[in-house]
């Protein structure tokens, strides 16, 4: 009998749960497993996770903020932490040369078209002379705020960085580095003089456009008038002279 009893007793230990409260005999409803990496996560990092989050869930073109970024920290990063990886600084440059460079196309073309509604880019005329040109979208057009503000922080913020990267090249006297900083500056200050301009000539042409229309509102309002009194006038000398 009591060989029977200690069988019995395994065979009902096997069968308790994992989540199974042993003292209670009913089943434990604090999860046992769960939200493991939630503890491991710190929570600086759990917050800047679900801002990207956010941030890409409220965008309208998420693909294209996506490339935006991606272009722009590839060539930050291979900058400042590529000499770790390798000591070619020739496959740096050309890796950190290209990055720019399809940033440059892909937020004079893309990003700002998409992002802000806006757009530009450089004609060279018969005599020789350069022309700016700026396209910018139906003032209707109402951009998306976190778009907005992504595009405008990313692009006046990164010319910034790499103004200090240059200070700090001149001042360790690494020319070589130099180059490829002097490179990125050339091309950033390009798109941020480009949208700059192109901004300001969207403001201006919308300020235009709202002036006409308040003009052509008054006159055809003014017009209007006149003609009902040119009218009513006429009708009171007709009833008035029978």
């Amino acid at each position: 009998m009591p060989q029977e009893d200690q069988l019995n007793l395994l065979q009902h230990s096997a069968s308790i749960s994992a989540d199974q409260d042993l003292e209670s005999g009913y089943a434990s409803s604090q999860p046992v497993a769960g939200n493991v990496n939630n503890r491991n996560a710190s929570p600086e990092e759990n917050v800047s996770t679900n801002r990207i989050r956010e941030y890409f869930q409220q965008s309208s073109h998420p693909i294209a903020a996506f490339f935006f970024l991606a272009f722009r920290l590839g060539a930050l990063l291979t900058y400042l932490l590529g000499s770790i990886f390798t000591d070619n600084f020739t496959f740096v440059f050309v890796i950190t040369i290209l990055l720019l460079a399809f940033d440059f196309w892909t937020v004079k073309n893309i990003s700002g078209r998409l992002l802000v509604g806006l757009r530009w880019w450089n004609e060279i005329q018969p005599d020789g002379s350069n022309k700016w040109v700026f396209e910018s979208a139906n003032p209707s057009r109402i951009n998306n705020a976190a778009d907005t503000r992504l595009f405008w922080w990313a692009l006046y913020g990164t010319p910034a960085l790499w103004a200090l990267f240059a200070f700090s090249c001149i001042m360790t006297l690494k020319f070589s580095w130099l180059i490829i900083v002097g490179v990125a500056l050339v091309l950033n200050m390009a798109n941020v003089y480009g949208y700059t301009q192109c901004d300001k000539d969207a403001k201006k042409r919308w300020a235009t456009g709202m002036a006409t229309r308040s003009a052509l509102g008054s006159l055809s309002s003014g017009a209007t008038g006149l003609v009902g009194k040119a009218l009513s006038s006429g009708i009171g000398k007709v009833f008035g002279s029978r």
